[in-house]
């Protein structure tokens, strides 16, 4: 009897403490795995998602990528919307146009129906004198659609031997980090794109940004950020009616500043989108 109640007093009242340690290890590891799948790298899980999809269901059909995590800029200098609007809308009033009909492979003659269709050229204004030296008649016509932004110094159009450049802030355009188009540069971007539909010269958009550094889900650097940009207007001018093989797009990323980078006003200057019209036809244009 005496022996058995020494057994007694030497158990061990603390074995609780095994499970819970168990307990706190495993919800440790939970939420340990819980943020690690919430910080899901884009470009992994997209290759991963493919390749899945690609191993049970054949070739995936969808190209867009899955944008997820996507961190914002910092705030870059912008104008209001509302004085944006209202410069925009001080200016000419725009004629929303359709998308014209897809022009003819080169060597070979439009259709009657076609031709029918498509709207005449203004008088004075075909391939060969637009091509030709009529880059004054460009400008002037860029400058009058313009007219409000020029004035208030968000818009600059040069004139250089074979080629005209509407140099537009970015500002007006988009928002900080972001490839797409306000409202209010939409309509900036029909008036253009309105002036430009008559003529047949080739188009090339520019994208360019300042050095501040972008990394993104969507733009990994700011080549895919002024790329992206450049796009967007392209776009837009399509939409207008503008003739798709006459546009260009590229992206320069903040490696063509057009001034230092050291101030506000000179990085606000290296964000823009750079309208370049040439003084040559587009394939397909003008030809004949």
């Amino acid at each position: 009897m005496a022996r058995r109640r020494r057994h007694e007093d030497h158990d061990n009242h603390e074995a609780w403490a095994i499970p819970y340690g168990d307990l706190v290890t495993l919800l440790l590891a939970f939420f340990v795995v819980m943020y690690a799948m919430s910080s899901v790298n884009e470009g992994k899980y997209r290759v991963l998602s493919d390749s899945l999809t690609e191993a049970f269901h054949g070739t995936p059909h969808s190209t867009q990528p899955l944008e997820i995590g996507a961190a914002r800029a910092p705030p870059a200098e912008q104008l209001p919307l509302t004085q944006v609007n209202r410069m925009i809308t001080g200016a000419l009033p725009i004629h929303r146009a359709s998308r014209t009909a897809m022009p003819a492979p080169l060597g070979t003659a439009p259709s009657p129906a076609r031709a029918a269709a498509s709207p005449a050229a203004p008088p004075g204004r075909t391939a060969g004198n637009a091509a030709g030296g009529k880059l004054d008649q460009v400008a002037e016509d860029v400058s009058n659609a313009m007219a409000a932004l020029i004035a208030s110094g968000q818009v600059r159009v040069h004139r250089s031997e074979n080629s005209v450049v509407v140099d537009i802030s970015t500002d007006i355009l988009f928002g900080s980090g972001v490839a797409q188009l306000s409202p209010a540069a939409k309509l900036a971007l029909a008036r253009l794109a309105g002036a430009l539909k008559p003529w047949p010269n080739a188009i090339r958009v520019e994208g360019h940004t300042d050095d501040r550094p972008i990394a993104t889900a969507a733009f990994p650097s700011n080549w895919e950020l002024s790329a992206a940009r450049a796009a967007g207007v392209v776009h837009l001018f399509m939409d207008h009616g503008v003739a798709p093989q006459r546009l260009a797009v590229m992206g320069f990323g903040e490696y063509r500043p057009a001034m230092p980078n050291s101030t506000a006003s000179g990085r606000n200057a290296n964000r823009r989108v750079e309208v370049v019209v040439l003084g040559r036809d587009g394939p397909g244009e003008g030809r004949p």
